[in-house]
């Protein structure tokens, strides 16, 4: 089982916390997390692209001309795909990218990333904003206490919304609850930060 310090906001330890090995400490499984992340980026394509076929495309109701005796190749329609201005052949038109992934291998994903970014140092946990009303600077002041930097996702408990109107405005920076919590956004960082409850309750319901 290992641990992880908690701290403030001012950056100080506060404490510490016992983290379950079948949640951040296993071997992760990159194909797991591969395949999720492709899944998601998958699913949040809007597949709108359409084009026309040679039955939707306007005029062709005349024969160009007739059939023998001009010289020239046989043509029945200028709606055919040969034509500038007729159907298009195998072109694409509007459909879902995405694609289901089993509900293990989901968690088995979030948990590789958790222990990802535990292994490699870049998994912080604060106690708690404790911001009575939004404070982007006191936001942006925690965040350098602690010595974090560069793109971050920040997870917070669902009812923190004083923190999430706090961080969201700040550059680089991505906040969510914790129930909104998945692989993407646990791997698309250079560092991720916990608050407390935030963190227990994401352990319990990959537990």
């Amino acid at each position: 089982m290992a641990k992880i310090e908690i701290k403030d906001t001012a950056g100080k330890k506060v404490g510490s916390a016992d983290l379950a090995a079948g949640v951040f400490g296993i071997e992760p499984n990159v194909f797991a997390v591969h395949q999720v992340v492709r899944s998601q980026l998958a699913a949040r394509r809007a597949g709108t692209h359409s084009t026309l076929t040679r039955g939707k495309v306007s005029g062709g109701g005349k024969k160009p001309w007739r059939q023998k005796g001009t010289g020239r190749a046989r043509q029945g329609s200028t709606r055919s795909p040969q034509w500038a201005g007729g159907g298009v052949v195998f072109g694409p038109h509007p459909r879902s990218y995405g694609f289901k992934v089993p509900n293990k291998v989901i968690k088995l994903a979030m948990r590789s990333a958790l222990s990802a970014k535990l292994a490699e140092e870049v998994l912080y946990v604060i106690d708690d904003f404790g911001y009575d009303k939004p404070a982007t600077k006191q936001a942006a002041a925690t965040l350098k206490s602690l010595g974090i930097a560069g793109r971050v996702t920040v997870i917070v408990a669902d009812d923190d919304i004083n923190a999430m109107l706090s961080l969201r405005n700040l550059e680089k920076v991505r906040v969510i609850g914790a129930s909104e919590a998945n692989t993407y956004d646990l791997v698309d960082n250079t560092a991720l930060l916990f608050t407390k409850p935030a963190l227990l309750w994401l352990e319990g319901v990959l537990s």
